[in-house]
């Protein structure tokens, strides 16, 4: 029986940690990330004739380096890179949590987007349209409600799907400005060129460009180099015209 890791994603109060719960049951375990002081929890559960490791990433608003919980998310999905990243969101404040789901997908493709609490969304007159979400996003899209079960089946079908890549997304990508997308066209051959094809080079570009020194002190620790130069000397050398 083959064994599939899904990181659970998710803005803090959106029910993940409930699904998390309802599906690993007492098959869990906590304990710290390396060279932190936040909390993880991972557990097992199964769907038909698979078998999951599940992670619990703290919750964040999004996947930027504000604070720990958020580097920790941002290096498990970029650096441990899960086999499905489940971006779990509420269904009362769509608008809001989606911002996390679409940075999740500028690193991923392979993610399956939850809507949670839809049970309050329906009391709240919210109808959501879950195909043309999902046809945006190029991933799949489910409804559930943990609390009360509803739509778990139909989510671990679709978990199934991305890990088994029986489905193969096409995410949704991101455009900026010209300025920008400029010095990302310049800045991603370097990072390639640097760190290889592994890991999300656009995405890391992107960070980059925003000054984001902690994502290369992550990077230096799980390449086990020292020699990756600074934010800013990347991008001095590499994109004259975005400054």
């Amino acid at each position: 029986m083959s064994q599939f890791t899904v990181a659970f994603a998710g803005n803090p109060n959106t029910g993940k940690s409930t699904l998390f719960n309802l599906l690993t049951g007492m098959r869990q375990h906590t304990g710290n990330w390396a060279g932190k002081t936040v909390i993880t929890a991972e557990g097992e559960f199964k769907h038909n004739n698979h078998s999951y490791l599940a992670v619990d990433l703290p919750g964040t608003y999004s996947l930027y380096s504000n604070s720990a919980d958020e580097e920790a998310a941002r290096d498990y999905i970029i650096f441990e890179q899960p086999d499905v990243t489940l971006v779990v969101l509420d269904a009362t404040s769509l608008e809001r949590n989606l911002n996390l789901a679409l940075q999740v997908l500028e690193i991923t493709g392979r993610a399956v987007v939850c809507i949670n609490l839809i049970d309050e969304a329906r009391k709240l007159g919210i109808d959501i349209n879950l195909k043309s979400i999902s046809k945006r996003l190029g991933v799949p899209v489910v409804a559930i409600s943990a609390r009360n079960k509803i739509g778990i089946d139909a989510l671990l079908d679709q978990v199934e799907r991305v890990a088994t890549g029986s489905f193969t997304a096409q995410p949704l990508r991101i455009s900026y400005n010209e300025e920008i997308e400029r010095g990302i066209a310049e800045l991603t051959p370097l990072v390639e060129q640097t760190i290889g094809t592994k890991y999300p080079a656009r995405w890391i570009a992107l960070r980059l460009l925003d000054g984001d020194d902690s994502l290369l002190t992550s990077l230096k620790e799980h390449m086990k180099s020292k020699d990756l130069p600074e934010a800013k000397e990347v991008i001095g050398h590499g994109v004259t015209a975005y400054h």
